[in-house]
């Protein structure tokens, strides 16, 4: 079985929603057996997350970075990363979110691998790299609605705390889990 005979045909779409961030699109969908049904898909740019790897005292460290999450009311301890511009390769999107966010630039990047955020509502991908050989040149260019701190937190802190505050984000989760399969793990 290949799952060919599981598609669904798109008959009718319309967009009833749009804000900064994202837009929705309801669909109307006719099924592998012929009944309409109704859907509805967020559409947003695709994301790049980059996992900067920087040996420190003698062990890997990650630099990651702190920030309030207004969906959990919550502090989340995380990678760098955020929205891919219109037109720009997802590798040079993880290198300007990196160096946005935390000041640092990667002479290396390696793409770890693409997921879907969650392929039941929305349409975008998240790019996931690794980010080796950094540079820091102490300078952070955030966005005016963004208040970060950067942390230099050691590898096996963060593989032994992930799933627990403050490392929370299943985007983080996913991008250690490419992480640890790129290595073998």
């Amino acid at each position: 079985m290949n799952g060919n005979n599981l598609a669904w045909t798109i008959q009718d779409q319309k967009k009833v929603f749009k804000c900064p961030v994202f837009s929705v699109r309801e669909i109307e969908s006719l099924s592998p057996d012929g009944d309409r049904a109704r859907f509805s898909v967020i559409d947003a740019a695709d994301w790049a997350i980059i996992i900067p790897l920087l040996y420190h005292d003698k062990k890997n460290n990650f630099v990651m970075v702190r920030q309030w999450r207004h969906g959990t009311q919550a502090i989340s301890l995380e990678f760098p990363g955020g929205v891919i511009e219109q037109g720009e390769d997802p590798s040079a999107g993880a290198h300007r979110e990196l160096l946005e966010e935390t000041g640092y630039s990667a002479g290396k990047i390696e793409k770890l691998g693409e997921l879907s955020p969650n392929p039941a509502i929305m349409s975008n991908k998240v790019h996931f790299f690794l980010g080796t050989e950094l540079t820091n040149s102490g300078r952070q260019n955030l966005d005016d609605d963004e208040f970060v701190e950067i942390a230099l937190v050691p590898e096996e802190e963060v593989l032994r705390a992930m799933g627990q505050p403050p490392y929370v984000h299943a985007l983080m989760a996913s991008a250690l889990s490419l992480y640890l399969g790129g290595r073998g793990l």
